[in-house]
């Protein structure tokens, strides 16, 4: 592993999103990463760094094409984004030439595939439907949460909690979202979806990301919309999530969740050594 003069040299990211949902990502698959807590949380920083929902920091895998560490803006660690590993996994499918690749993400490999529009498609696996797994401080009905406005729970590789409402553009979303991140009910915090129903095929949702705040899009709460939504008996199991950036579909099949929309690179960038050893 090569250990990178990044205080001399800079160090280079890309960044992407997916609907709005936002990304710095960080090639480290040849480097040393020096990405730590205090680095993600001076990046993701939008007026004194570069801003994002997530950073993405690329790194060698023994079993598939890549391995994916998942950073939030305020320093903590994810195990799971949706948006940002059907970006890497377009970088990915570019470099090699190849329609489909699998990805390590936390405890999670994922297959992504591209489709003939240029979309990217990842099987984002089973949802979490048990307590312990989300996880919850105890064992409760995960359709109907004891908490107010009866939401719904599900992990997919991070929890999430959503909130079935008749106008989502009406939620109080940073209030509610910020009180409900932090709910006694879910020990590692979790993200919020709200989400309003407009027939069997399709939801129109917000989210309030753990870590983060309110987001245009999220990969994994849209793939936990859909299936809180099946399960409460309001949607098919194949649905389109219309978000505030976009529209993602997702369709619960009996191998994983999949997840597919568009991706765009916006620009490629290098974090100057004069920003990086003010970190020190």
């Amino acid at each position: 592993m090569i250990k990178q003069d990044i205080y001399r040299n800079g160090l280079p990211f890309l960044k992407m999103h997916g609907l709005g949902n936002d990304f710095v990502v960080i090639d480290a698959r040849d480097v040393e990463s020096p990405i730590n807590s205090r680095i993600a949380q001076a990046i993701g920083e939008r007026h004194f760094g570069v801003g994002y929902d997530q950073l993405v920091v690329m790194t060698e895998s023994e079993h598939t094409d890549v391995h994916l560490e998942f950073w939030n803006s305020d320093g903590s660690l994810s195990d799971a984004c949706g948006n940002a590993s059907r970006c890497v996994a377009r970088l990915i499918m570019d470099q090699k030439n190849s329609q489909e690749i699998t990805m390590k993400t936390g405890s999670r490999l994922l297959l992504a595939k591209k489709t003939q529009n240029g979309s990217i498609t990842v099987n984002m696996g089973h949802p979490q439907l048990e307590w312990n797994l989300i996880p919850l401080k105890e064992n409760v009905d995960l359709i109907d949460l004891p908490i107010k406005g009866n939401p719904g729970a599900a992990g997919m590789g991070n929890p999430h909690c959503v909130f079935v409402v008749d106008d989502v553009d009406s939620v109080d979303l940073l209030n509610w979202g910020s009180k409900i991140e932090s709910h006694e009910l879910f020990p590692q915090k979790t993200n919020v979806e709200f989400i309003q129903i407009i027939d069997k095929k399709n939801i129109r949702q917000r989210t309030f990301e753990r870590g983060v705040g309110e987001t245009l899009a999220c990969g994994s709460g849209a793939c936990a919309a859909a299936v809180v939504a099946n399960r409460k008996g309001l949607t098919d199991r194949n649905v389109n999530i219309h978000l505030d950036g976009g529209k993602l579909s997702i369709d619960w099949s009996g191998d994983g969740v999949w997840m597919t929309g568009p991706t765009a690179i916006v620009f490629k960038g290098t974090l100057s050594g004069e920003f990086l050893k003010a970190l020190q």
